[in-house]
């Protein structure tokens, strides 16, 4: 696969030493606390089975699915739930483990939608973050990198539903997407 990567921005040794960091900073802010873990699907599955483990609390898992992107390398701004949570939010702490936040479209409207289910609080957590994207305002609670406004993939983050199994953050050659 080393023709489509352009550049590896984080290797697969620091990922892992960061995720064990963002689990003692949860396992700590959340002693106490109902913890509901909702998986963005389908990139942030990978990281988030590694910060479970991390996570030295019960913990409840749940996941939904969202897209604002489509087959695209380029956000529609619409946002559409495609797969809900199983279980009600009422009363509970959620935390949302995001792949990437890029525009915060999606994570906007979905920390607004569980506030408005009646969560007790809700938090994110994204492995990486692209702020030069940003076009609405989002508060992440815990990050685990800050990366370029380059077309990322690897550990979980696509390109038209490939290289997501790559052991790092790589960025993909422009050759390849921009002729959309």
């Amino acid at each position: 696969m080393e023709d489509i990567i352009k550049d590896i921005l984080i290797k697969e040794d620091e990922i892992q030493k960061r995720i064990k960091e963002l689990g003692k900073e949860i396992t700590n802010d959340y002693k106490g606390k109902d913890l509901v873990v909702i998986g963005i699907l389908k990139g942030a599955v990978i990281f988030m089975a590694e910060l479970v483990k991390s996570i030295e609390l019960p913990i409840t898992l749940d996941f939904m699915s969202v897209s604002s992107y489509g087959k695209s390398s380029i956000s529609t701004g619409e946002v559409r739930i495609i797969k809900d949570l199983d279980f009600s939010v009422e009363g509970k702490d959620l935390l949302i483990v995001e792949d990437i936040i890029d525009t915060g479209l999606t994570l906007n409207y979905l920390t607004e939608l569980l506030e408005k289910r009646g969560a007790n609080s809700v938090k994110i957590c994204t492995l990486l973050d692209k702020p030069d994207r940003r076009t609405v305002g989002v508060k992440v609670d815990y990050l685990g990198f800050e990366v370029p406004d380059e077309f990322i993939v690897g550990y979980g983050l696509d390109y038209a539903e490939h290289y997501r199994n790559l052991p790092f953050i790589g960025t993909l050659k422009e050759e390849l997407y921009l002729n959309e």
